[in-house]
């Protein structure tokens, strides 16, 4: 357990719980690292994994994924999530314009031909609609059926990390990417 929480994910969200539960106006409403660790630490394996996936991907890549993550964080209306992968997109290298035009993603000429069907089915998957065969054909023909396999759980990653920070209010603003 201890080689998974020195990950760098990992450590990120070590050292935002601590310093959040250091620094919070408003207590934590429960510590939620702490009490369910070894939940966390299948969450922090997801992570990892999806990691070097991405790292070696050729269509869904790490960037993609942190559009992904930012983009899923703006429809469930994480504020933490949201200033965490804004600064993560900056730190990799992502230009505050595409940041920012990201909420009107259809309307702006700013992303891939993969990128948009990453989102489009980012967007699709939220939403809790089911995903008829059309859809599934065009997003596997674009991205590939691997990429496609982990773009799903990495959708699904995202809105369950949303759905646990909503629930638990760690302070936002404090993030900083390492």
């Amino acid at each position: 357990m201890s080689e998974l929480f020195n990950t760098g994910f990992a450590r990120k969200v070590i050292v935002l719980h601590n310093n959040h539960r250091r620094r919070q106006k408003m207590a934590l409403r429960a510590n939620y690292m702490g009490l369910a660790p070894k939940a966390m630490q299948i969450l922090m394996e997801q992570e990892s994994y999806l990691r070097v996936q991405f790292q070696n991907s050729e269509t869904v890549t790490v960037s993609v994924w942190e559009l992904i993550k930012l983009r899923i964080s703006q429809i469930n209306q994480c504020a933490f999530c949201i200033d965490m992968h804004s600064k993560d997109a900056i730190a990799q290298g992502e230009t505050s314009e595409r940041i920012i035009g990201l909420n009107a993603w259809r309307d702006m000429p700013l992303y891939s031909d993969i990128e948009i069907a990453s989102l489009e089915f980012a967007e699709h998957l939220t939403s809790g609609k089911a995903v008829d065969d059309r859809s599934y054909q065009k997003v596997r023909d674009t991205l590939g059926e691997q990429a496609l396999v982990d773009l799903t759980i990495a959708i699904n990653a995202i809105n369950s990390w949303n759905r646990i920070v909503k629930t638990f209010k760690p302070e936002v603003g404090s993030y900083k990417p390492q």
